[in-house]
């Protein structure tokens, strides 16, 4: 389809134009900016790794989505997360590796004639966009056969993307029971001698077909007519009735396959990204930070009360499997382990209220992360009554488990944890698990780690 063609070769030449801008700041830098003691072989890989580390943090962060139109989101959203995300990893780079030895205002200088220039760029390419869709220079003439299901979902799109060269003329429907916005669009019955004439008289250039496979003659008809008058025929089968908006159409040899809501996890490359970055950062965790931290807590809680340091509890996983599930315990030694614990919870130690408080008592749970058992992002893993009970209840609450369940979620950062006396805490709670799910990137998850880490600094009310 020429829209997408169109998107793929758009994205292809900004992420270019980036990198030259990146590389455009750094001789302006050199030239006249701040003095510098780098030698040009040592110059040429700082640039190499500055500009491929803002296209990979670019990618993550959708900053080349052709589709995304506003401006306003494109650079206030998208744009300086990727800033944040790239100022994280090449300050790391250089505390790091001893080779560069950058000033701090040198690195500003770069930075700041990169983010000029970059999105000065953005800036001028939304106006050239703006003027090739006010001009509609290559723009060809759509009409749609179906006003409801996928005929609106295409409606949506070719009116947001009217610049990857789409000109939406109207629908052909029969049914008056169409909402305002979609009835206004009706230019005419599903009759097949109005849609050859208008198709003619108005030089239609894509008609789109949006009905169920009930239709089977209009189909056929339209086909034909479409052929011999060297219009562009496309079928886009109205399969609403089956499946949610989250849902994904994908191809297996030529047949088109239809999932209930969109699986980003259950595509093999993305799992094993996935894997391969719990390993890395739970390792590290494990190496650098447990030496000094298990020790420090270990003792306090043996100090505070009698018992064990740790504490395991069986939780439901991936696909409901059991785990023994770690943490420091904070808790005086009790029968209740499946009692939930309550705000001002006598069980609770004095130690074991910080720990709750600062999520320093998941620190174990790392150990669950390498052991495949749990992820670092993720659902959290509820307690085994828990599922029972909700399981009952709640919409969707099995599907969190399609996933490993996590040490931090995104429910638990947009401050759905602690005690879920309501059912509607609950709810929510699994509302943004299955968000997660249906919307995981790696850039998600870094962004849910960050917050974490900001929430352990400030703490959280329902943390108890």
């Amino acid at each position: 389809m020429k829209g997408k063609y169109y998107s793929r070769l758009i994205k292809v030449m900004i992420f270019i134009i980036d990198f030259w801008l990146i590389n455009l700041a750094f001789l302006v830098t050199r030239k006249i900016g701040p003095p510098s003691t780098l030698s040009m072989d040592q110059f040429s890989a700082l640039f190499l790794i500055f500009g491929l580390i803002w296209i990979i943090a670019g990618f993550f962060n959708k900053i080349y989505r052709v589709e995304t139109t506003s401006l306003l989101r494109t650079i206030s959203i998208n744009i300086f997360s990727t800033f944040f995300i790239h100022v994280l990893i090449i300050g790391t780079i250089l505390i790091t590796v001893p080779l560069f030895k950058v000033s701090l205002n040198f690195l500003l200088s770069i930075y700041i004639l990169s983010g000029i220039f970059i999105i000065g760029f953005r800036i001028l390419f939304k106006l050239i966009l703006k003027y090739y869709q006010f001009t509609k220079f290559d723009q060809r003439k759509v009409v749609i056969i179906g006003a409801s299901g996928s005929g609106s979902a295409l409606f949506q799109y070719f009116i947001a993307n009217e610049s990857a060269g789409y000109h939406f003329v109207g629908f052909f429907d029969d049914s008056t029971d169409q909402p305002q916005p979609l009835k206004e669009k009706i230019i005419g019955s599903l009759n097949t001698t109005d849609i050859k004439n208008f198709c003619i008289k108005e030089n239609i250039g894509e008609i789109y077909f949006a009905l169920p496979f009930k239709y089977q003659e209009l189909l056929q008809d339209i086909s034909k007519f479409a052929d011999d008058n060297f219009i562009y025929f496309r079928i886009a089968p109205d399969f609403s009735a089956l499946h949610s908006d989250s849902g994904n159409v994908f191809l297996i040899n030529s047949v088109p396959v239809i999932t209930t809501r969109k699986e980003p996890l259950g595509i093999s490359i993305n799992a094993n990204l996935k894997r391969i970055f719990d390993i890395l950062f739970s390792g590290s965790v494990i190496l650098f930070l447990f030496p000094f931290v298990i020790p420090l807590i270990g003792l306090s809680i043996r100090l505070n009360s009698p018992g064990p340091i740790f504490f395991k509890q069986l939780r439901p996983g991936k696909k409901n499997k059991l785990f023994d599930c770690y943490k420091f315990r904070t808790m005086l030694v009790n029968n209740n382990s499946e009692l939930q614990a309550t705000k001002n919870d006598s069980r609770i130690t004095k130690v074991g209220a910080f720990l709750r408080k600062t999520n320093l008592d998941e620190l174990p749970q790392f150990f669950n992360v390498l052991l495949g058992n749990m992820s670092v992002v993720g659902p959290r893993p509820n307690m085994v009554s828990q599922l029972e009970e909700y399981s009952k209840t709640i919409e969707n609450y099995k599907v969190r488990h399609f996933v490993t369940p996590g040490i931090t979620g995104y429910a638990q950062v947009n401050g759905f944890r602690g005690e879920t006396r309501e059912i509607e805490l609950m709810q929510k709670r699994v509302q943004y698990d299955v968000q997660y799910i249906e919307n995981w990137s790696l850039a998600l998850d870094m962004k849910i780690i960050f917050q974490t880490v900001w929430n352990m600094i400030k703490g959280e009310k329902n943390a108890y």
